[in-house]
């Protein structure tokens, strides 16, 4: 059973654990589930946008930034746009054992799925950078998590 003592000695934990300190409270995800977590954070965050009827107040909600350091510093990216990308797998394409040929798999109908990817588009004088919904939503959870 679970129980809270005081101690002078350490505890050594692997990953993939769950424990509680006063410093460090949190659970440990294996990586693919946590790229799953956040997909499924991404299309919901899309899902929310689309229909928001204020965009804007949608993205300042979510605590996106409107501006950013450039790479070098010297000028503030501005977001510009946000792009929303559908696209549609109809197969799938693997490199085939012991031949430069790709195997090719075709999807019957029932197999074919849509994603729609979204990008915050900055921009200064200087450069323009794509920022993934996805990497934003990641570094939120980071965040979060500490």
């Amino acid at each position: 059973m679970p129980h809270d003592h005081p101690d002078a000695h350490e505890h050594s934990h692997g990953h993939g654990h769950n424990h509680a300190h006063a410093d460090h409270l949190h659970s440990h995800m294996d990586p693919a589930d946590d790229a799953v977590a956040i997909q499924v954070l991404a299309t919901q965050f899309i899902d929310g946008f689309v229909q928001a009827a204020d965009k804007s107040s949608y993205l300042r909600l979510a605590g996106v930034p409107f501006e950013k350091p450039g790479t070098t510093g010297a000028k503030a990216l501005k977001l510009v746009d946000v792009e929303l990308k559908t696209e549609w797998q109809v197969g799938t394409a693997s490199p085939s054992f012991g031949s430069r040929e790709l195997s090719y798999l075709p999807f019957p109908g029932a197999m074919v799925s849509e994603r729609t990817n979204m990008s915050l588009i900055y921009v200064s004088m200087d450069e323009k950078t794509a920022l993934d919904v996805r990497d934003f939503l990641a570094a939120k959870k980071t965040e979060l998590d500490q």
